[in-house]
């Protein structure tokens, strides 16, 4: 079976595994602008996300020998691991109605923004959390500035997009009063003083808008063009409403690495004694197992019972539906990946480090600007509120990783369970010989 060992080694795969995780929510970001609905998005990539953990399972979780204390994964499938198995999978059933919470999120408040709250809700709960059911084997004096850093990288993403929601209303309402003037605004807007962004999206003809400004990302034109293609139209909805969804989603962020922290380290002693623990791969097979049951019934029900705004569907238009179906998988993929290997370090150098990779908003604010568009042609106060938060996120990841400690695994592990294992077993001499005459 493959363990990383080393610090070094651990912080490799956290570094990995924050490119990975903050990948996939820029793709299903992209598919979502593009029109596609979430539930057949999400469906491709839990499924997808599966596979990845089997995967994994099979070809790390099997290499070289197993131990007594160590088993590789298919042996411990058979092994009597259930109350360390159902953490895992509570687990798995946390981080599923995170990201199924978090596709909403992201159409309300925008990717950046959203994966900065949920993020930081999940350092400052989940990597406490941690760091005393680790037995404090990373650095208190580092881990708990990082854990500040992201509890003001939080307030910071708040106001970016209080910011960043104004500039837009401006846009909006500089692009009304224009068509105003030339006489093409709708006569339900005409006697408006000051329309509401809802009521504009709504009432304005999208012929009026041009074709060469909505390639410009920033521009009330493009804004208009992305909300007339996306699948969810949210321009003008409540703030509340999309707050309150990323809080749910963070929290439930915050929750599933210390359950799975507990599945594979037992430190509440669920298992009977000379029974080893959850070596990471199974455990990760577990989490993802309940994951994807979790995340494919939630999505069939909101095929036929959408939240928000969206249209019906059906799992035969799901079958059909094969527009972005391959962006779909790879995201998967990545985010199996990814957290596949955030276990596996978090394994080596402690959870409460781990959860670095929490700081994807860096990766996935990147791809924002680059691909989406956001924050261009912003004021000046949104860029500073920023570019300040970035910076405190660096100092954050920068700091977590610091704080890395080193798993101590007791040498004398193997030589207990094989002595417990042993004193189970009745020694021939205790039997008395004969002989039997047929």
């Amino acid at each position: 079976m493959f363990l990383v060992e080393s610090k070094a080694a651990a912080i490799v795969c956290m570094l990995v595994s924050l490119l990975f995780l903050g990948t996939w929510p820029a793709i299903l970001t992209l598919l979502e602008r593009r029109g596609r609905l979430p539930q057949h998005t999400y469906l491709d990539y839990s499924i997808t996300n599966f596979l990845a953990a089997v995967l994994i399972a099979l070809t790390f979780g099997q290499i070289g020998g197993s131990t007594p204390s160590m088993p590789n994964f298919l042996t411990q499938l058979t092994q009597d691991t259930w109350p360390c198995v159902l953490m895992a999978m509570l687990g798995g059933l946390f981080l599923s109605f995170g990201n199924v919470s978090i596709q909403y999120a992201w159409a309300f408040v925008g990717l950046s923004v959203a994966q900065v709250v949920t993020s930081s809700i999940a350092v400052v709960i989940g990597t406490t959390l941690n760091y005393f059911l680790d037995d404090k084997i990373n650095k208190a004096s580092l881990l708990f500035p990082g854990v500040a850093c992201f509890l003001t990288a939080v307030l910071l993403g708040s106001s970016v997009h209080s910011s960043n929601a104004a500039d837009n209303v401006a846009k909006l309402r500089s692009f009304h009063d224009n068509l105003k003037d030339s006489e093409k605004v709708p006569e339900s807007l005409a006697d408006e003083a000051a329309p509401s962004a809802k009521d504009i999206m709504e009432n304005v003809d999208v012929e009026n808008v041009c074709a060469e400004q909505a390639k410009k990302a920033g521009t009330a034109d493009f804004i208009i063009a992305v909300e007339n293609q996306r699948a969810i139209k949210v321009v003008g909805e409540s703030k509340l409403v999309g707050m309150s969804i990323t809080l749910f989603a963070g929290i439930c962020f915050a929750l599933f690495s210390p359950a799975f922290n507990l599945a594979t380290n037992d430190q509440w002693h669920f298992l009977k004694e000379g029974v080893p623990h959850l070596v990471i791969y199974t455990a990760f097979f577990y989490f993802s197992l309940a994951f994807v049951v979790m995340a494919v019934f939630l999505n069939v029900l909101f095929l036929y019972y959408p939240l928000l705004n969206l249209p019906k569907s059906s799992i035969k238009e799901y079958l059909r539906d094969g527009n972005g179906r391959g962006w779909a998988v790879a995201a998967g993929l990545l985010c199996g990946f990814g957290n596949g290997l955030q276990f596996i370090g978090g394994q080596a150098a402690g959870y409460a480090a781990a959860d670095a990779v929490q700081a994807l908003p860096l990766v996935s604010t990147f791809w924002g600007i680059l691909f989406f568009g956001e924050y261009r042609r912003s004021s000046k106060r949104t860029y500073l509120l920023l570019v300040s938060m970035l910076i405190m996120f660096s100092v954050a990841v920068g700091l977590l990783l610091a704080s890395a400690g080193q798993r101590k695994v007791s040498a004398g592990e193997d030589t207990k369970i094989n002595r417990i294992q042993h004193q189970n077993r009745q020694p021939m001499d205790k039997y008395s010989h004969g002989t039997f005459d047929f």
